[in-house]
């Protein structure tokens, strides 16, 4: 189909390359190492859960000590199996075991990696039967009860108790909400460790837990099959455990999962050598249980200017997209982020909206884009934000978004009340309905201002990708090319949990979880 906004195919198609290229490169970098939490998931998904007498979660007692012994090198799928062949014990036996003092899988006998990983093997076909029961529980209810229509009508709850967000999700979704996002407390993402249990305290939010998952993943399957949709369930699987919070996705199954490559470097100081390495085996997970995951090229224009560097969203979304290919995700799970967040006062800012999101339209034809509402220039007068949030609705129909957060009248006073959610959820479904074939009726003046914006954020972007191509990702982000912010490469938080593989190293679940292992 011809481009609405006149694009060069051959310039998105070098972009798209260069992306590629930066994202192969790193690719290198990440097959040569590992971290703690990408052990910690081997561990959750082999079974282990539980805490400690001092509540340390069970995950973290063995990777702890295995680290400590300087055994973090030949992965925790080795020192497991070859535990299981030592003392005949499974996995969450060993863990406790450990937890108690009474056992030091460094100190035993050791076999050779491939006698561990026969050993091991049933453990992880048994893991993956339970994510891929969960999948097809998704598929069932879909060819069932449906879904809602897109864009999808996407809220949060963040009362920072799992059983009133329960109260205040099904409300949403009996007021017509597709997606409920339980946001999480405030620094959670910053935890080398996963809360164990349900959780009724939380600032800002509430904590992302397997039990809160279950619990909430409940609590939208039955008013789903109360209001004959099925209600989509969304947390975050980032910070300092991203690789652990997906595993929890997939077993409960979440069907969305916020989930970024560059996310937590820029905006919580996460080193970058130790994201970029979780945030693989997380997207390997989410691509296997078909999850869709939303990237946060948003934030970058709460601390950047949505005008000037629009093409760092661009660019992000491409290497976004290429990081996800080699994950093995789908096209239709990669819900790719942007943000409606001009400054107001800007003349003819709508028209740069409009061409900025028809521009991610049309260069990821395919993907579920996730569409943010405006925060940064949100004032508290709820009659002017109001409108703010009715023109992020429009461009939001006429530009054929896929998921949409709802704007809320009172961002920037309060945590949404329910009834805010359905004010926001009624001027969605009326501008939804009302605007439903605009994008198919309308086409753009040749070289006019939407056109010519669109190019020229396509243009500085290759230029962009180009540059990261010659001096590589890391460089780039001390230099703060991504939402202003920058980090070095050996800084932030995380960085001592990172190590390098040794030869006898194995990950069982991403070759298998790759190959869409029955």
């Amino acid at each position: 189909m011809k481009s609405k906004l006149n694009l060069d195919p051959k310039k998105v198609e070098h972009a798209r390359g260069s992306a590629r290229k930066i994202a192969e490169s790193m690719q290198e970098f990440i097959d040569r190492h590992t971290t703690v939490s990408t052990e910690r998931t081997v561990l959750r998904l082999l079974g282990v859960d539980g805490i400690d007498e001092v509540e340390t979660p069970l995950p973290n007692v063995v990777v702890d000590q295995i680290l400590d012994a300087g055994g973090l090198p030949r992965g925790v799928a080795y020192w497991i199996g070859n535990a299981m062949i030592q003392t005949g014990k499974e996995p969450q036996e060993i863990a406790e075991e450990m937890a108690a003092g009474r056992l030091d899988i460094t100190k035993l006998p050791l076999a050779s990696k491939e006698e561990a990983e026969a050993k091991i093997m049933p453990k992880v076909h048994e893991a993956l039967k339970v994510i891929r029961a969960q999948t097809e529980k998704r598929n069932e209810y879909l060819a069932t009860i449906g879904e809602g229509r897109r864009p999808y009508l996407y809220v949060i709850v963040a009362t920072g108790n799992i059983y009133e967000d329960v109260v205040q999700a099904q409300a949403a979704a009996r007021q017509g909400a597709d997606i409920i996002a339980v946001i999480r407390t405030t620094a959670q993402s910053l935890l080398d460790y996963v809360p164990y249990g349900p959780t009724t305290e939380g600032f800002g939010g509430t904590y992302a837990t397997q039990e809160n998952f279950r619990i909430m993943r409940k609590a939208l399957d039955e008013v789903g099959e109360e209001v004959g949709r099925y209600i989509r369930l969304c947390n975050y699987s980032s910070g300092m455990c991203m690789p652990e919070i997906a595993a929890m996705g997939a077993i409960e199954r979440l069907d969305v999962m916020l989930n970024d490559a560059l996310y937590g470097i820029l905006f919580r100081d996460i080193n970058m050598q130790r994201t970029l390495v979780d945030q693989y085996f997380s997207r390997v997970i989410i691509g296997y249980c078909d999850i869709i995951f939303n990237s946060g090229e948003d934030n970058y224009l709460t601390t950047d200017d949505a005008y000037e560097s629009a093409h760092t969203v661009l660019a992000s979304q491409l290497i976004n997209e290429q990081f996800a290919v080699l994950a093995n995700v789908k096209e239709e799970q990669m819900g790719l982020g942007h943000a409606f967040e001009m400054d107001p006062d800007i003349e003819n800012g709508f028209l740069y909206e409009l061409s900025q999101a028809i521009m991610a339209r049309e260069i990821f034809p395919n993907a579920p884009l996730k569409y943010m509402p405006p925060t940064k220039y949100m004032t508290g007068n709820i009659f002017k934000g109001n409108v703010q949030d009715a023109l992020f609705n429009m461009i939001a129909v006429w530009s054929g978004q896929s998921l949409q957060l709802l704007g809320m009248l009172t961002e920037a006073i309060h945590t949404p009340h329910m009834h805010d959610r359905y004010l926001s959820i009624e001027n969605a479904q009326y501008i939804f309905n009302n605007m439903r074939d605009i994008g198919s009726e309308v086409y753009f003046k040749e070289n006019g201002i939407i056109q010519s914006r669109a190019q020229s954020v396509l243009e500085k972007a290759d230029k962009l990708l180009e540059d990261i191509v010659e001096e590589g990702l890391f460089s780039t982000i001390e230099q703060g090319k991504f939402g202003g912010v920058k980090r070095p490469r050996d800084g932030g938080k995380g960085l001592n949990g990172v190590c390098v593989k040794d030869d006898e190293y194995f990950n069982p679940f991403i070759p298998l979880m790759l190959g869409g292992a029955e």
